[in-house]
């Protein structure tokens, strides 16, 4: 005697739905990659003249240690100092992400510093105006150990957004991601070395608004969007 098994409708309900499930998923996965820096070098996107500073060295900055996790999360990492011969250097740091993933980082001043052992101060937020015409929001704070007193304004564009705090910076990725987007990630900090902290947070400003005017404007959204 031959039994033909019976079909359960209820799994195959169930095993279309999910099957149905998964291919949306699929179908929602973000593949556009947006990546504004492309090919272009960062060495060549920023002047090693910026207003009356000029480029001097590479080395004394405050940097993420090395280790896979960094070299997967930055594409290119670009650090400089600048001396006008009078004042305390002007410290730059540029670390890109490019398209390449949907888990955007950003490695930011509030964890790099304390990794190093500097106490940080509390986040404020200070404006700079940036082509003569718009302001450009940045984070400010005093990174401080026994030895030195780091005064740090920084911020990150994430794809056409400028989040301040960390969790705009993942929801900006988010919104992205729900458009079908990868975007890019780009996080600017200037910092020096002084403990005459207004003064100091006054020329790390004049600093910035120098730096992006000394950029071609087709080229200023790598650094801030054009929104």
């Amino acid at each position: 005697m031959n039994f033909e098994p019976k079909l359960d409708r209820r799994k195959m309900l169930l095993s279309l739905a999910l099957t149905a499930s998964a291919g949306i998923t699929f179908a929602r996965q973000p593949r556009n990659k947006v990546d504004y820096l492309g090919s272009r070098k960062l060495e060549r996107l920023i002047p090693t003249q910026i207003g009356d500073w000029r480029f001097a060295t590479t080395s004394g900055l405050v940097v993420p240690p090395e280790d896979p996790l960094s070299d997967a999360l930055y594409s290119q990492l670009l650090t400089r100092v600048y001396s006008d011969g009078i004042n305390p250097d002007m410290m730059l740091l540029i670390a890109q992400s490019s398209a390449q993933t949907g888990l955007l980082q950003v490695h930011r001043p509030e964890f790099c510093y304390p990794a190093g052992g500097f106490q940080l101060s509390p986040i404020i937020q200070r404006q700079a105006l940036i082509g003569g015409e718009r302001t450009l929001t940045m984070n400010q704070l005093t990174a401080s150990n026994p030895g030195r007193v780091e005064r740090i304004l920084y911020w990150t564009r994430v794809g056409n957004a400028m989040p301040i705090s960390w969790a705009q910076q993942r929801l900006a990725i988010a919104v992205d991601n729900l458009k079908g987007r990868i975007p890019d990630a780009v996080l600017v900090r200037v910092s020096t070395v002084d403990a005459d902290g207004p003064s100091a947070f006054t020329r790390l400003a004049d600093f910035v608004e120098a730096m992006i005017s000394g950029i071609q404007t087709a080229d200023r959204r790598i650094l801030v969007s054009d929104v």
